[in-house]
């Protein structure tokens, strides 16, 4: 039922991908063909999907998103030392409804999840990402989302969903499953002050595009902590993608996203990866193919640790602050550090009881010098509420 809607990869994608070497990553995907049928999941590890859903978008298409055209860049790309297995599931077209393509979505991301592989959605828009978050009902209970994106996208309090207003729907809608949601790379001109406002009375993460361009390495531990990325490609700079329309002359350069979509893959809550936005343009598929390829590679990084159960691997800090005593902890194979937060309650923890905040080196410094980080005030008030 899930994968019933799945459309086959274009001919065209296929004809392209006979002519590539034998190490091109097209040469090592197994693909939902008319003659083949849908790939065999029970050994993958990615799924690629596209959606070619646009109706909902804020600023009109002039045409459909080309998602055979992302392929064929991305099939183009050699294989990394990988030891991972890739299926490309097809496409899913626009229903009857948007709502009966929001349904499809659901339903296959759902399933995906539900065999333990990681959907790659390839969206013309951002508003794909709110059917995305509704397939982790019954599967998670509560979720971080994290958005890569110029704006917050909570839209008008009147504003039907679309593109710019999917996060208020998120936010408001019934049953709730959302604990954090953080944005990587907003513009401070495209935002009102209501919004900002209202990240900081839902005690929300934000970043701005400047200071991730001084330290990329700052969205590291946000992404850490995310089980699902919505990436819209309008946050990066409009000469990397090769349009002028609907993209602005700042943002992020193809380098510091593809840096930013490996961090992504490499954190081992990452269950959904999505990319929207894009446009038709040889520049764009590049582009979106090579951060795509990233992710990939970020995944084939994975390492599983945790100082709750390999505390053998950790080396455990104390800092005794004015507000509560600060307990760090960091990893000898990979550097990577965190912070207890006490009081924080999910699922998974009882009342009165501590989890762990991914962070950074910096975060531990400071908190010597007596200065509380951010996030874990934030994540320490959203806690005890």
């Amino acid at each position: 039922m899930a994968f019933d809607f799945l459309t086959p990869i274009e001919d065209k994608v296929l004809a392209h991908t006979e002519l590539l070497p034998p190490q091109a990553l097209g040469k090592n995907i197994e693909k939902h063909t008319v003659r083949d049928g849908l790939p065999v999941l029970a050994i993958a590890s990615i799924a690629i999907v596209g959606v070619k859903e646009s109706r909902n978008a804020f600023e009109k298409k002039p045409e459909k998103l080309d998602v055979s055209a992302i392929r064929i860049q991305l099939y183009k790309l050699f294989m990394g030392n990988w030891n991972s297995t890739i299926v490309d599931m097809g496409n899913i077209e626009e229903g009857e409804t948007v709502e009966d393509t929001y349904f499809v979505v659901k339903e296959t991301v759902a399933g995906l999840l539900g065999e333990n592989v990681i959907p790659i959605v390839i969206g013309a828009t951002q508003d794909i990402t709110y059917p995305a978050y509704r397939a982790f009902d019954g599967i998670k209970d509560m979720i971080n989302i994290v958005a890569i994106d110029s704006r917050f996208d909570f839209g008008m309090d009147d504003e039907l969903i679309s593109s710019n207003s999917y996060m208020s729907k998120i936010i408001t809608d019934k049953p709730n499953n959302l604990f954090n949601f953080s944005n990587i790379g907003y513009q401070g001109y495209f935002i009102a002050q209501e919004e900002i406002d209202l990240m900081d009375r839902l005690f929300f993460d934000t970043y701005r595009l400047g200071d991730l361009i001084s330290d990329i390495s700052l969205a590291e531990p946000v992404l850490r902590n995310a089980h699902m990325v919505s990436l819209d490609a309008r946050s990066i700079k409009a000469s990397e993608m090769g349009v002028s329309n609907n993209f602005s002359p700042n943002g992020f350069t193809g380098r510091e996203i593809c840096a930013i979509s490996r961090y992504a893959g490499i954190s081992d809550k990452v269950s959904v990866f999505g990319v929207y936005e894009m446009e038709n343009t040889l520049q764009s598929s590049q582009l979106m193919a090579q951060l795509i390829w990233y992710f990939i590679e970020g995944f084939n990084f994975r390492v599983k640790e945790s100082p709750y159960t390999h505390s053998h691997n950790f080396t455990k800090y104390t800092v005794p602050t004015e507000i509560e005593q600060l307990t760090y902890y960091k990893s000898h194979f990979t550097e990577k550090w965190w912070v207890e937060v006490p009081s924080i309650h999910t699922s998974h923890t009882k009342a009165g009881s501590s989890t762990l905040l991914p962070c950074t080196e910096k975060d531990y410094l400071d908190t010597c010098d007596q200065i509380i980080p951010e996030r874990w005030y934030k994540a320490y008030k959203k806690g005890l509420n």
